[in-house]
């Protein structure tokens, strides 16, 4: 293995002097975050619209339901007819008209309408329709003879306290904390390998189609050609992560002083003050800083390394056994789908089944079989997983690999000779057995 370090090199250099791979890694920060910028400042539009809505209530039950605020401006109309309600709110640009008929508390619900000329927001509908059914449902109740006070009164908030045998106490908000970083570890190491995963493949290709290959490979075995490609690519995407975080927070903090951007001026950063100004939002944030510090951090941190490298090599291997295999990338798709297929079942069983029960059978058995252990596994651990789990899994995951590599060689040997046919699975099932 004496030519491995050589080979990391050379494919590490290769790549991070490529043009391409220079300027996508300077200039992706920048798109980024101005695409993040510019749907902010889309949504700060969208949101600072003021909205003028007339409403003719003939019922009179709840036109005082509707009050002005920033951004919804309501003008109660009375004295008019339908006809010349609507002409004046389609005469004023109006964003439209609330109809309420004359009719009785039990029958008006399912005849109130809303003019407009284009089609409403979803969310303002189901805001109109939430305030008219609590002043209705209010109206009904009087109607009947019943405190509305009293109710108020009996209504209990009840907030279920959880905490193991042990005593340990969680809550769901700790839950979907756990939920969240494991997720994110999980996405992580999707996204981490099906990018480099094909930069992998399309550089055997290239170098296959080119020749370079027949050269190289007369003084290096090819299994340390295929782990070169590898961990040299893999180092090439970690220097690119690295250099994006970096540029990323250097670039917002320039945005902030050179335009000055006070985040504490942001509507949100307001919100949050006025927030913090709440005694029962000072207790859910007091609670949510408690389930962060219960959160098993040396852990997370230590599986994330462990379980990313193992899954990132051995999806790395196969790419670099279908990129061998054949001479273009149209000819990768018949072998694609073995590679995907496992991630985005570890994805789906993660996501649908982890949350709900992260030690039930599903989820522990998919968190051991080594197709879909880095992903699950690392969604399970923020839940509590025992270390003997941990230990089985990453060593399954490990002996894989190690078959994968073998595997892979065996193809990768055979295939980046071969030019100018379309391998099937028959074939590659015959090479590996030269």
């Amino acid at each position: 293995m004496n030519h491995l370090p050589l080979i990391i090199k050379r494919e590490y250099m290769t790549k991070v002097r490529n043009k391409s791979f220079i300027l996508m890694t300077f200039l992706t920060p920048f798109i980024m975050i101005g695409l993040f910028s510019f749907v902010g400042y889309l949504s700060n539009i969208n949101n600072d619209t003021v909205r003028t809505i007339y409403v003719l209530d003939d019922t009179g039950f709840v036109s005082e339901t509707f009050k002005t605020t920033d951004y919804t401006i309501y003008n109660h109309l009375s004295e008019v007819d339908l006809e010349t309600a609507k002409a004046l709110a389609n005469q004023e640009d109006a964003y439209g008209l609330l109809y309420i008929p004359e009719m009785s508390i039990e029958t008006v619900s399912n005849f109130i309408k809303f003019y407009s000329e284009e089609s409403p927001s979803l969310s303002f509908i189901s805001s109109l329709e939430s305030k008219i059914e609590a002043k209705l449902s209010e109206l009904k109740l009087q109607s009947e003879g019943v405190d509305l006070a009293l109710i108020d009164a009996s209504k209990m908030n009840v907030d279920i306290n959880q905490e193991s045998f042990e005593g340990v106490k969680t809550s769901k908000v700790g839950s979907l904390m756990k939920l969240g970083f494991g997720s994110l570890a999980g996405y992580l190491l999707f996204m981490f390998i099906i990018v480099y995963g094909n930069m992998i493949m399309r550089s055997v290709i290239e170098e296959k189609t080119s020749r370079i290959i027949e050269v190289i490979i007369s003084s290096v075995k090819p299994i340390q050609l295929m782990l070169g490609k590898i961990i040299g690519t893999s180092l090439a995407g970690i220097t690119q992560f690295t250099i994006w975080i970096v540029l990323g927070g250097v670039i917002m903090f320039a945005a902030s002083a050179i335009f000055g951007i006070e985040m504490s001026q942001t509507p949100q950063q307001e919100l949050v003050n006025q927030t913090l100004q709440n005694p029962e939002s000072i207790d859910k944030l007091q609670l949510i800083i408690n389930e962060f510090q219960m959160l098993p951090l040396g852990n997370l941190v230590i599986a994330f390394i462990l379980f990313f490298i193992g899954g990132y090599l051995l999806f790395s291997s196969l790419y670099a056994a279908i990129g061998a295999a054949v001479d273009n990338e149209t000819d990768t798709q018949q072998f694609m789908l073995p590679v995907i297929l496992p991630l985005i079942l570890a994805i789906y069983v993660g996501m649908f089944t982890v949350i709900e029960d992260p030690h039930g059978t599903i989820s522990t058995v998919f968190s051991f079989i080594p197709f879909t252990s880095p992903v699950v596994m690392l969604m399970r651990i923020p839940f509590g997983v025992p270390v003997w789990q941990q230990l089985v899994s990453l060593l399954i995951l490990i002996v894989t690999f190690i078959f994968i590599v073998w595997f892979a060689a065996k193809i990768y040997r055979v295939g980046i000779l071969m030019h100018g046919k379309k391998p099937t699975y028959r074939e590659l099932y015959k090479w590996l057995k030269y």
